[in-house]
């Protein structure tokens, strides 16, 4: 006899996380007025993480073990393609849910007839310390989130609010029928481009303003570290994006500045870099290929670039290059 269909499916990639994949489980066999099942995806984890799903005694978990590491996106498509829930929920695997979450945003769904919906997260830092990510007030304001508010809340350097970093919950038929995936080739910002895609395919996404994702700051997160291979594979997921969904108005306008702050980012990553390698070749090509960047830098290390910049024209003068210029960025960050 084939059990009735859950609610929801939670879906949580694991790698190495034998130090918090029981709390997370737990948290999501603990939702309230809510059927649920598990799937854990574990990466290759060389932890005991395997180990700790497998010794969970409960029907409603299930374990995939994969045998090559596939990153979080992959990790999160494999547990997808076995998932029976009507709607599909990410857990990080160092994150709880609160009781009452998945309840809360399937009530949202269902009163804007949502194909996704998000909500508010609680922060908790190295600390300790607790924080609500986002007003609650200025959530329920606004009420939904449309392709050209999500894009603009993911320009990097400028975005006051980044719902990027919200977790959605997405209705698992509408990912069948528009055929939508986490992208494998990123391993930070697939949840962005998940969810933008949803938005392009005309998808109406409800926000849940109460804090029912609990996201935990930790030393050494991969989300806290952005590489240059990082921001390449954005920038090619992005134009991916853009070949796929011809954009126009606001939204166009918004993901010509969401692509500029990549490429300026790439240039920032570039200089601290070269700065960090004491390459003054390294750092001058960075800075003149994007001077925008150079006002990210803080004061110690502008003066630094400053004494690099310095001895580069002591070196080696350059006839056809204005020095003028050379300087003119340092003086604007």
């Amino acid at each position: 006899m084939t059990s009735p269909t859950p609610d929801v499916t939670v879906v949580i990639a694991a790698f190495n996380a034998s130090d918090t994949i029981e709390r997370a489980i737990q948290s999501a066999l603990s939702q309230i007025n809510v059927s649920v099942e598990v799937i854990v995806a574990d990466d290759c984890s060389s932890d005991q993480t395997r180990e700790k799903v497998q010794a969970i005694q409960d029907p409603r978990v299930r374990l995939i073990a994969l045998e090559q590491n596939k990153g979080p996106g992959g990790a999160r498509n494999a547990a997808i393609r076995e998932a029976r829930g009507r709607w599909i929920a990410v857990l990080d695997s160092d994150d709880v849910f609160k009781p009452m979450r998945l309840f809360r945003m399937i009530d949202r769904a269902k009163e804007c007839d949502a194909q996704v919906v998000v909500d508010n997260l609680e922060v908790i830092d190295m600390e300790n310390l607790r924080r609500t990510m986002f007003n609650e007030e200025a959530l329920v304001r606004l009420g939904q989130i449309n392709l050209e508010a999500f894009i603009r809340s993911n320009i990097l350097f400028r975005a006051e609010h980044n719902f990027g970093y919200m977790k959605p919950m997405f209705e698992r038929a509408f990912l069948i029928e528009k055929g939508l995936w986490f992208d494998e080739s990123l391993r930070i910002g697939e949840d962005y481009l998940l969810l933008a895609s949803a938005l392009a395919e005309g998808a109406v996404c409800a926000i849940e303003p109460t804090a029912g994702y609990v996201y935990y700051i930790r030393e050494g997160s991969i989300s806290r570290v952005l590489r240059l291979d990082h921001v390449d594979a954005m920038l090619a997921a992005d134009q991916g994006f853009v070949t796929r969904y011809p954009l126009q108005g606001p939204a166009l306008a918004a993901q010509k500045k969401r692509t500029a702050s990549l490429h300026e980012a790439h240039a920032f990553i570039s200089l601290i870099d070269s700065l960090k390698a004491r390459s003054i070749t390294g750092a001058l090509r960075a800075a003149l290929a994007s001077p925008v960047a150079l006002r990210h830098l803080r004061m110690p290390i502008t003066m630094r670039l400053k004494r690099m910049m310095s001895r580069v024209r002591k070196i080696k003068p350059s006839p056809t290059q204005s020095t003028t210029g050379a300087q003119a960025p340092i003086h604007k960050g």
